[in-house]
């Protein structure tokens, strides 16, 4: 690669960088100069873990040997595992992310993290993040670590952020309370936490991870105007156009722990997308949601590549507006419970990787109530 593209790509702002090739397309040069080789991807993975133990429950286990293969993985191939906040500040800024970006979390701060995970992360020297929820902290239960323990990582460089002050979801509003007292009740137990996060460990990252997942647009816009990054638990790369509400996360304990589920994750990319206002709802009543429709930058993949897969109803057919947008038509109404779009798309210049990026709903049961957690 040409020395003086090769400083372009790693001084310019992805946003200037991206208006100066749009500007260039009429430039034969630089058409021949960027056909000779790949844009970067600003593209990050986030693995989400939650115990590291054989005696815990599979659905959010994964054994100690196999965490062992997970970081081997990482580290034969030549990821880079970076702490969150690597990740987090390239979005802020917009400045190019290394390429196989990795970032460790936990959720819920149990203990086997420090006796199983943490002597594993230390061979490798990995950092990583934990989760917390301080109503459970304060509970002093052995199956969760203490404050103690939780400073003594902080104060070793491990992050320790917010998962709400129980573990309770903060989109399943009660029937009797409007949205903006909800909002309110919500809101003030996440800071609450954050506080004592803070006062407890020292750590002040303002990083929120939802409880199970859900979440809402009024959350959403919450934790944007407070300050906070959101992390969700759908499938999907980071790019330094992802929404910084609900950043992605693979979920990575069984059945989707084995190493060539972890080495797609791993290698996918992020798509640039975005929803229409009237997209923006998460939670929806019994067959209701009949379709969606996604706007999507077309670069380095092939439209007619693109493939999405619904929860309960296998792939389904995409309807292309224009060159910019597609609608997918349900081929049966949503299910029941929390049900993801996962959409994918081969990289033109990557062979091997695909873009991926995932869209939750959350549909209620046919009566009106929220499906089990």
């Amino acid at each position: 690669m040409p020395d003086f593209i090769t400083k372009l790509f790693a001084y310019l702002p992805f946003n200037r960088l991206k208006t100066w090739v749009k500007s260039q397309r009429n430039n034969a040069l630089v058409t021949l100069l960027l056909a000779s080789f790949a844009l970067p991807s600003y593209a990050a993975v986030v693995l989400q873990y939650h115990h590291v133990s054989s005696e815990t429950p599979k659905s959010t286990s994964i054994s100690p040997d196999q965490f062992r293969a997970h970081l081997q993985y990482l580290a034969d191939n030549q990821f880079k595992v970076v702490p969150l906040s690597e990740i987090v500040d390239a979005i802020k800024h917009q400045q190019p992310m290394p390429d196989r970006a990795v970032a460790i979390t936990f959720d819920d701060a149990f203990r086997d993290i420090l006796t199983n995970a943490k002597p594993i992360l230390d061979q490798f020297n990995f950092p990583y993040t934990i989760f917390v929820n301080p109503g459970v902290v304060e509970k002093n239960s052995k199956s969760n670590l203490t404050w103690d323990e939780l400073k003594s990582l902080a104060e070793q460089n491990v992050i320790i952020a917010n998962h709400g002050y129980y573990h309770d979801s903060l989109a399943r509003k009660p029937s009797n309370i409007n949205e903006q007292d909800w909002l309110t009740l919500q809101t003030e137990l996440l800071m609450k936490s954050e506080r004592l996060i803070k006062e407890k460990t020292g750590a002040n990252w303002r990083y929120f991870a939802y409880p199970y997942g859900e979440f809402t647009p009024a959350l959403q816009t919450w934790l944007t105007e407070h300050g906070f990054v959101g992390f969700s638990q759908q499938s999907g790369a980071i790019g330094l156009t992802t929404d910084t509400s609900i950043l992605p996360r693979f979920p990575v304990s069984q059945p989707y722990d084995k190493i060539a589920s972890l080495r797609d994750k791993l290698n996918s990319l992020a798509f640039t997308i975005s929803f229409d206002s009237a997209e923006q709802q998460t939670i929806f009543p019994y067959q209701e949601k009949r379709s969606s429709t996604f706007n999507i930058e077309v670069n380095d993949f092939n439209p007619n590549q693109v493939n999405c897969y619904v929860s309960g109803l296998g792939r389904q057919k995409l309807h292309w507006q224009d060159n910019t947008s597609f609608t997918i038509n349900f081929s049966k109404p949503l299910p029941s419970g929390r049900v993801r779009s996962n959409c994918t798309a081969p990289s033109l210049s990557k062979p091997g990787r695909f873009y991926w990026y995932s869209k939750p709903w959350f549909v209620l049961k046919p009566n009106g109530e929220w499906y089990p957690l």
